[in-house]
């Protein structure tokens, strides 16, 4: 869960004012156009500030991955000398692992207590709260208790964390080109909104009436339902929610193809939203 930062609040203030703002300066208007156009804008500034949130905890979520590899494999080399483990975390925490450095100096300080190892490595995992670490501990446990050599456990779990950065890196490379394709027809699926809504819905407003007090029509104005009249602005404005569902979904499940999680989704889903949302109204504020 997120917490509630500076910035969060600074993004969440602005986006307010220029909400506020918009209602008061722009929704009286008889268009709407430029009315969403700016409302598009303080959505845009309120979700920022999350969206980068959640994409720097991928990147140190990522970082903390290679960390802990260098950790593990630091640890079996230490341990293959014949130190006990116990000592040689103790040595191996002096060294710098960037944002697992916290992590790994309260695990040194547990042991130097007199906690046991296997409780102290379970702790860290907790604290850490990394799927990739909260297994390779797991694993050493287990091994432990069935009493197999620690040093060959620390090796065979350094090599299989380095197998899976390397298959993770191997997928983003090989997905990456599906990613861009994904983007290119999500822009193309805009378009071909924008030519609807621009080209083709208005002829509609151009196709005269037929016969006065009739149940259903094509006027002047508009296609009239009943004593009802609908204008081409009012049948294009599903169009602007089909883009912005369509974007938030094909986000998600480009993330899902490219790192295996849907949360890493977010990012390509707020590109898509914000992108479907501003092109649209801004081509219906300064284009009609």
């Amino acid at each position: 869960m997120i917490k509630l930062k500076k910035q969060h609040w600074i993004g969440i203030i602005a986006g307010a004012v220029a909400i506020a703002l918009d209602f008061a300066f722009l929704f009286f208007r008889e268009s709407k156009s430029l009315f969403f156009f700016v409302l598009g804008i303080a959505a845009v500034v309120i979700a920022l500030p999350f969206v980068l949130e959640i994409v720097a905890r991928g990147k140190e979520e990522e970082e903390i991955n290679g960390m802990f590899l260098e950790f593990s494999r630091n640890l079996a080399e230490s341990v293959a000398t014949g130190t006990p483990v116990s000592k040689s975390i103790i040595n191996v925490s002096k060294k710098n692992f960037g944002p697992l450095s916290p992590y790994i100096e309260k695990l040194a300080r547990q042991i130097e207590l007199g906690i046991p190892v296997n409780t102290a490595m379970q702790t860290f995992a907790r604290d850490v709260d990394n799927p990739v670490i909260s297994r390779a501990v797991a694993l050493i446990g287990e091994a432990e208790k069935a009493g197999g050599e620690i040093d060959y456990i620390l090796e065979s779990v350094a090599k299989s964390i380095a197998e899976v950065e390397k298959l993770k890196k191997e997928r983003r490379a090989a997905i990456s080109s599906l990613v861009a394709q994904g983007y290119i027809i999500f822009i193309i699926f805009i378009a071909i909104m924008l030519v609807m809504e621009f080209k083709i819905l208005p002829l509609t407003a151009g196709l005269g009436s037929i016969g006065e007090g009739a149940e259903t029509g094509i006027s002047g104005i508009g296609i009239g339902v009943g004593k009802q009249i609908i204008s081409p602005e009012s049948l294009s404005r599903p169009f602007l929610y089909l883009l912005l569902t369509q974007g938030f979904f094909a986000g998600l499940i480009i993330g899902k193809l490219s790192e295996g999680k849907t949360m890493a989704g977010v990012k390509h889903s707020f590109i898509l939203v914000i992108l479907a949302l501003l092109i649209s109204t801004g081509a219906k504020a300064f284009l009609q």
